[in-house]
């Protein structure tokens, strides 16, 4: 199975060492979402929102050890589901991605969550707090 990785996932190194596998990534759209920054945190989340769409990356062959690894660390707040992502080239590719549950939907901000801004200072942030995770 594929993942459609639309926040701090979206760099190799984080998801690869979440994942406990080396992972590529290549760019991918999802229609019919909206990704939002999530309150005192620097990951975003994500819902469903009719004609928005959300920037983000594919990740390929995501292996089943991978999937365990991934879906602890992504823990309750979210909800793995089946989309349909289109592909740089416009071709659509089924994957798995996470949506915030309802019950969590008052943790986001009004606002898009910015992968740029995550890059230049979130990112490092994340990765002291999130350095070493693993679930096995």
């Amino acid at each position: 199975m594929h993942l459609f990785a639309y926040g701090s996932l979206m760099c190799e190194d984080i998801v690869s060492e979440v994942a406990g596998e080396p992972l590529l990534c290549e760019p991918a759209r999802l229609e019919g979402f909206v990704r939002r920054a999530i309150k005192g945190e620097e990951y975003p989340g994500m819902i469903a929102l009719e004609g928005e769409s959300v920037p983000g990356a594919i990740i390929r062959n995501v292996s089943g050890a991978g999937w365990q690894r991934l879906d602890a660390f992504e823990g309750e707040m979210y909800d793995r589901q089946q989309v349909q992502v289109m592909l740089a080239d416009g071709s659509a590719i089924a994957a798995q991605t996470y949506v915030i549950r309802p019950e969590y939907v008052h943790v986001l901000e009004a606002f898009e969550w910015d992968f740029e801004a995550f890059l230049k200072s979130g990112k490092a942030r994340f990765e002291q707090h999130y350095k070493g995770w693993d679930s096995v």
